[in-house]
């Protein structure tokens, strides 16, 4: 993980807010709420796009594939580039990226154009949100916890309004949400630049190879596959399902940013609580396969436009849920630094996120419904892998729980 600045009582105090914090906190936490919002942001532009560039539901859905393959693969290197440049320098290349392949996206002719600039953005992204918690953990003040509950609640603003950003701004032009994210960045860089003090280089360079070597502990490889498996059907929900839907941006971005809400309010608090009284594993386990069955409907249904909506809605509760225990899962699964564990984790289980897009528009190309039965199976699978590597994964219930440990937060930022 990157090196994490540790703010003086004068600069603190001279750069406070109203509120408290210091105002450099702000400034990254406004950054990292519109870098949430990249995630859901195209799901109500992906229609328009298609119909207006003559592109097929697959390849419309390779902007999602482009930029998970990207973010994924880049997760390896973050830490190497952070631990010897600092934070502050990562932050702001990851938000220039972002800026210039945000922009570039919009103006681009065809739709392979969007797919390749969306593929820089997922570098820019990768760099930024893995920066972001370690900055605004040491910049804050109130402890760990506090900075914590700060950054969840950006997760959840920018999953929630990334959406409905899209569908409002697409409206006018699907070109509107990405040029919308450049100058929302381009804002929070100057923040940045204005507010954040310089960060110190770490004292021990992250290895590249760190990651790979961690997976051969079989918990976290248990606990990374079956991730990869369930994000199948995650990334399914998020890319294909705009497309039997048939609606306008608008109520596209209104039901996913349900979707995001739930997910966000059962990631912090619902999560917690099952966990403390079932247990990690019983719950992953039960969530996922609510998750399964709940695109198993959504493929025997499709054509009722409202089990879709329903569907989409309340996955954010099963996805929460299942997000949360996991990424605690992998923090004690393996004896190897945390941060390292959420590499390999992310970088395994980008790989779903990366094919599931693609797959399931060329599915839906020829049914629509399939894909949703491939999510289902795959869901499932996740299960069935959890079951089996369970000996691996037996001490996790042991450890107190973390619920805001940097970590925990960060795995869960860059995957979901």
């Amino acid at each position: 993980m990157s090196s994490i600045p540790q703010p003086t009582r004068d600069n603190t105090a001279a750069a406070s807010s109203p509120s408290g914090q210091p105002k450099a906190v702000w400034a990254v936490a406004f950054a990292s709420v519109i870098a949430f919002m990249g995630i859901g942001l195209v799901d109500p532009i992906l229609k328009p796009i298609g119909e207006q560039l003559n592109a097929t539901p697959s390849q419309v859905s390779l902007l999602f594939t482009s930029y998970m393959a990207v973010t994924g693969g880049a997760m390896l290197v973050t830490g190497v580039i952070s631990s010897r440049f600092g934070a502050k320098k990562t932050l702001l290349s990851g938000l220039a990226i972002i800026i210039v392949f945000a922009a570039l996206a919009g103006m681009s002719g065809s739709i392979g154009e969007i797919i390749g600039f969306r593929a820089g953005w997922g570098l820019g992204n990768a760099l930024f949100i893995a920066t972001a918690l370690a900055t605004i953990v040491g910049a804050a003040t109130g402890g760990v916890a506090k900075a914590i509950i700060l950054y969840e609640a950006a997760l959840g603003i920018g999953i929630a309004t990334g959406p409905l950003l899209g569908g409002v701004l697409g409206g006018i032009s699907w070109r509107g949400p990405f040029f919308g994210v450049s100058v929302l960045m381009a804002v929070a860089l100057v923040a940045i630049v204005v507010l954040l003090p310089e960060t110190p280089k770490a004292a021990h360079p992250t290895s590249i190879t760190a990651p790979f070597k961690a997976l051969r502990h079989k918990g976290l490889l248990t606990v990374s596959i079956t991730a990869l498996l369930y994000n199948f059907g995650f990334f399914t929900l998020l890319a294909f399902t705009p497309f039997p839907l048939d609606m306008g941006t608008y109520a596209i971005g209104f039901i996913f940013c349900g979707w995001g809400i739930l997910l966000a309010l059962s990631s912090v608090f619902l999560a917690p609580k099952l966990q403390a009284r079932f247990g990690s594993l019983p719950m992953m386990a039960l969530s996922l396969a609510l998750f399964a069955i709940d695109l198993a409907v959504m493929g025997m249904f499709t054509e009722h436009k409202i089990v879709l909506i329903v569907g989409v809605v309340i996955a954010g509760a099963f996805l929460g849920v299942n997000n949360t225990l996991i990424t605690e899962a992998v923090m004690i699964s393996a004896p190897v630094e945390r941060s390292t564990a959420s590499a390999a984790y992310s970088f395994v289980r980008f790989g779903g996120g990366a094919a599931a897009p693609w797959v399931a528009g060329k599915l839906g190309e020829h049914n629509m419904s399939l894909p949703f039965w491939l999510g289902a199976v795959c869901t499932a699978a996740a299960v069935a892998v959890l079951f089996i590597g369970h000996g691996a994964l037996a001490h996790i219930d042991d450890h107190d729980p973390a619920p805001h440990s940097v970590e925990e937060a960060q795995a869960i930022t860059v995957g979901d």
